[in-house]
């Protein structure tokens, strides 16, 4: 189990030590988005901006100008909420080199409760030209994601949570826009992101014992979206179950519904967020309160077989 978070903070530091241009912004929470890693190790390329979100996002638009390599952390409702006409107008307008990395996202921050629990972070980014979305499933996915972003032109929003997560075991080579089957199966396809991804190989194994047969995709990527996994799941399998931890309008689902709909009609359900703002409680609790746990999905798949 590892905190993505952690992941985050080691890889800042062998990036900075590969290239001088890396610098990292962060908007008072560095010990929480693990960004401190990188300012005890390279004190010169830090800056810390306090609570002021919009600052760090025109200034990091600056240094990017200036051909720097700049990640900008902060937790994922103030990164994408506050700061959202700078992400705009300044950071994917311009196409800079800007890697927004946004912690504690989804209703897993806990206790923080609902002002501090970003479901709409996904949602808002897609809708803005330019920046690549990728949603890491555990650590190792963590560093392939960033090392991946840091050598890619252009904006990026990469999400990860608060809370640890199980490495994923087999998973296939990392690359941007190119998602990946972990389980084969016939009867119907789940497609997931993030802490997601297990929670479906987990009920992929308890319906398993039902007789259901359950593909496993984890798609890292939200945007550019790997047509071809999804379009080859519609076509070989008799349904779609889609499991993100946020919320089911305009999300990983939104953007896979928009491809079925397209090109290959089927029936999809979705395993998410559905119309409420998030609320304190322990992550257990609130996985269960919103539907989100390993029998939730299982259900869900049956419920898409039945139609």
């Amino acid at each position: 189990m590892f905190y993505a978070r952690d992941i985050y903070g080691q890889t800042l530091i062998e990036l900075g030590k590969e290239d001088p241009g890396v610098v990292v912004l962060d908007a008072d929470l560095s010990g929480s988005t693990r960004t401190k890693l990188f300012a005890k190790e390279f004190p010169d390329r830090f800056f810390n901006f306090g609570v002021a979100e919009q600052n760090m996002m025109a200034t990091a638009a600056g240094l990017a100008s200036c051909g720097k390599t700049v990640f900008v952390s902060t937790f994922a409702m103030f990164a994408t909420g506050r700061a959202w006409d700078q992400i705009r107008n300044t950071v994917c307008y311009n196409n800079f080199n800007i890697k927004i990395v946004a912690t504690h996202a989804g209703i897993t921050v806990g206790e923080d409760g609902a002002s501090h629990q970003a479901v709409e972070d996904i949602a808002i980014m897609r809708a803005i030209p330019n920046i690549k979305i990728v949603v890491p499933c555990d650590g190792p996915e963590t560093k392939d994601a960033i090392i991946a972003a840091a050598k890619t032109p252009g904006p990026f929003y990469i999400r990860l949570g608060r809370s640890k997560v199980p490495t994923i075991e087999n998973k296939g080579q990392f690359k941007i826009g190119k998602g990946y089957v972990l389980k084969d199966g016939k009867d119907v396809s789940i497609i997931a992101c993030g802490m997601m991804v297990k929670f479906a190989q987990e009920a992929a194994d308890l319906l398993a014992k039902d007789g259901i047969s359950a593909r496993v995709i984890n798609m890292h990527t939200i945007k550019p979206l790997d047509t071809e996994i999804i379009i080859k799941a519609a076509k070989e399998t008799k349904g779609i179950v889609i499991c993100e931890e946020h919320a089911v309008v305009g999300g990983l689902a939104s953007a896979a519904d928009d491809i079925v709909l397209e090109q290959y009609p089927t029936k999809i359900l979705r395993v998410g967020v559905k119309n409420r703002f998030g609320q304190s409680g322990h992550t257990e609790d609130l996985l269960k309160e919103y539907k989100l746990t390993t029998e939730d999905i299982a259900n869900t798949v049956k419920q898409v077989l039945k139609k």
